[in-house]
């Protein structure tokens, strides 16, 4: 039992955080965070839209433009991006919409 115990307290202070589709239900239990981008102005009726979801576990997905390659060397110091993530933009608009869906702690 002790090494149990210990094993769980070393995993937890080891932790690093990772997105996995498949440890909840995909966006079977999202819900949108803010409002429609149609309310907010921010699509011109194209395919895709700015968007902020609140996945089942807690964690936040973003639907945005693409611009990893665009900030990629101007980054600020101490600021990285690992081969499997992206820098997303949204609008400002957006992301002021979702906060008043977004918990303070």
């Amino acid at each position: 039992m002790k090494h149990c115990l210990r094993r769980r307290i070393v995993h937890s202070i080891n932790w690093t955080w990772s997105a996995h589709a498949h440890y909840d239900r995909g966006m079977a239990g999202a819900r949108r965070l803010g409002k429609y981008a149609e309310e907010l102005g921010t699509t011109g009726g194209e395919s895709g839209c700015p968007d902020i979801w609140g996945l089942e576990n807690g964690d936040i997905a973003v639907i945005g433009r693409d611009l990893t390659d665009s900030y990629r060397t101007d980054l600020p110091g101490g600021v990285k991006i690992a081969p499997d993530e992206r820098l997303v933009v949204i609008p400002r608009r957006t992301a002021v919409a979702a906060k008043a869906d977004t918990p303070d702690a």
